[in-house]
């Protein structure tokens, strides 16, 4: 008996379909190839009209009755239940297009999150694997399930689906950066070694401030807003030995970048691994925001020194002074001296650097 002939179809049918051209091409009568597979005919009609499947045992039977393989008949069994599922799932997809069209797709297809979608369809279907979620109801409950502390409520309350997203992406981005198991004492390490690297240029510091927090246990990512979000940062735990933070790198000067990555790290050291914080730099209302504000303040200028500093009448070269003396950039100074109102935004800004940092890709 040959059983090593195969039946690979570029399309899906039931194998009942197939089974039945069979039988009409070898002129077997249904009842014959009932009784000699030891089913009845009443549950053969069933598979020939679509109505029962071909399990394992009846498949193997038709194997020895035959002589096409058990697993010829499985597999196309398998495919078109998979087929069906699929075509399924395109019909779910297409209804949830409503949903779909709540998130930035354009923006998001521009920046190659996620492939150009042909339809309605495939625009769901591309955003459910995006988030790598099943459903919409799956997303809801995803997204929902976020604790959330935010310093700009409006963000957060008018571009959801934005911010999902932007979130999103830091994760997978994240997923490919490789860090060991966090470690307290080396992230607090970390951020005094990265301080000195205020003064540096960013083609120096970038490189360097990403392994020193991967080596802590921290993924470093930077990602461009999406449009709506207007979000500085945001930290987040992925697992319990591994936390993220993410800089959107809204602000170009050297005060406000420094400023948000010590606020995040604050946020590591200080906050509950349970907890999502989503940073917009010009307010401030919850306690650890506040905590993590007082911790980036005082990790790139310690209050004491600070306190003194600011009781004089600063200009360029005082500010240059003390800059060099704490071991930070000059600019860092002046954002201080501006946000506490000890100087006018309108003043100093020449001490203060600008750069255009490099995002996270992830083919990186």
């Amino acid at each position: 008996m040959n059983i090593s002939n195969q039946y690979n179809p570029d399309y899906s049918v039931h194998p009942g379909t197939i089974l039945e051209e069979t039988l009409e091409a070898r002129g077997l009568s249904k009842k014959e190839v009932a009784d000699r597979c030891g089913i009845s005919q009443k549950h053969l009609n069933q598979i020939l009209h679509e109505k029962a499947a071909i399990v394992p045992d009846v498949a193997i039977s038709l194997e020895k009755v035959l002589g096409i393989a058990a697993n010829i008949w499985t597999n196309i069994q398998s495919n078109y239940e998979l087929s069906k599922a699929r075509a399924q799932s395109l019909k779910t997809s297409s209804e949830a297009y409503e949903w779909a069209r709540r998130f930035p797709v354009n923006e998001m297809t521009k920046r190659n999150w996620i492939t150009n979608p042909a339809n309605k369809a495939q625009m769901a279907n591309s955003l459910l694997q995006f988030f790598g979620v099943s459903n919409t109801n799956a997303w809801e409950k995803w997204f929902g399930e976020l604790q959330v502390s935010y310093r700009s409520s409006p963000s957060f309350k008018r571009a959801p689906e934005a911010v999902s997203a932007w979130l999103r992406q830091g994760e997978i981005l994240a997923q490919n950066i490789p860090a060991g198991s966090f470690d307290e004492a080396k992230f607090k390490s970390a951020l005094e070694e990265i301080k000195a690297l205020t003064v540096k240029s960013p083609d120096t510091f970038e490189p360097e401030m990403k392994k020193k927090c991967a080596d802590a246990g921290v993924a470093l990512v930077f990602l461009g807003e999406l449009p709506k979000t207007h979000l500085s940062g945001a930290t987040r735990w992925m697992s319990k030995n591994k936390a993220l933070i993410m800089l959107s790198l809204r602000h170009k000067t050297n005060d406000h970048f420094w400023f948000s990555f010590f606020h995040e790290a604050g946020h590591i050291l200080l906050h509950g691994k349970k907890m999502l914080f989503l940073d917009d730099i010009k307010h401030s209302n919850a306690d650890a925001e506040k905590e993590a504000d007082r911790f980036a303040a005082n990790m790139m200028i310690p209050e004491k020194e600070y306190r003194s500093f600011s009781e004089t009448i600063p200009d360029k070269m005082s500010i240059t002074h003390f800059a060099r003396k704490s071991g930070i950039a000059p600019g860092i100074v002046v954002g201080r001296l501006q946000h506490d109102k000890i100087i006018d935004y309108s003043e100093m800004n020449t001490l203060k650097e600008k750069f255009c940092l490099v995002e996270n890709h992830a083919d990186i």
